[in-house]
């Protein structure tokens, strides 16, 4: 008689094979990895990887998107704990920073030179641009921030966000993502402080 496996098991292996890959990926990339080289490191069989994704490619988005669900979650858990505007936007881009800060330089030029990777992380950018938009508008509406243009300065962070995450602003300034973010907070709410 076959024994079956509980789904609590299931997903509970399937969570810690993705916390494994997201490790393995932070901190070393992704592109020079074959499937053989990632089953090999996790002792898992190029089988079990299958059961994530079909491909390499798709573990490697799936992986991506895994990263940025996490790191979203974070951030928005660190923001949840803060009061005030300036503080919540402080809190929110320091917290991108941070989850950011985790991803060695050879993640972050995989991801960028990975289309599908790039277009994950592109995609969280503006999401994170929007997120600027509202900590602006409640800190309007809040009297905290002087009457700016809560639009034009969450597309000013946004723009400057898309230069981070390019690494323009790495090779413009030396700056790594995690450090930027924190610049990025600093200006922004000195800048509309009521």
């Amino acid at each position: 008689m076959a024994t079956r496996t509980s789904p609590a098991f299931g997903t509970r292996r399937r969570g810690e094979l993705f916390d494994a890959l997201l490790a393995l990926f932070l901190a070393e990339g992704f592109a020079h990895l074959t499937l053989d080289d990632i089953a090999a490191r996790l002792r898992c069989s190029k089988g079990t990887l299958y059961t994530l994704a079909g491909s390499k490619e798709q573990l490697v988005h799936a992986v991506t998107v895994y990263f940025f669900r996490r790191a979203t979650d974070d951030v928005e858990h660190r923001v949840a704990q803060v009061r005030g505007a300036r503080d919540r936007i402080t809190a929110y881009l320091t917290a991108v920073g941070t989850a950011l800060d985790v991803a060695s330089d050879q993640f972050m030029a995989d991801l960028d030179a990975f289309a599908p990777g790039r277009a994950v992380y592109e995609q969280n950018t503006a999401i994170a641009g929007r997120r600027v938009r509202e900590l602006i508008v409640e800190g309007v509406v809040a009297q905290e921030f002087r009457d700016v243009h809560a639009a034009f300065a969450a597309d000013l962070a946004a723009a400057m966000m898309v230069r981070i995450q390019q690494g323009t602003v790495r090779s413009a300034t030396g700056l790594d993502d995690a450090a930027a973010y924190r610049e990025l907070a600093a200006i922004l709410t000195s800048g509309i402080n009521a």
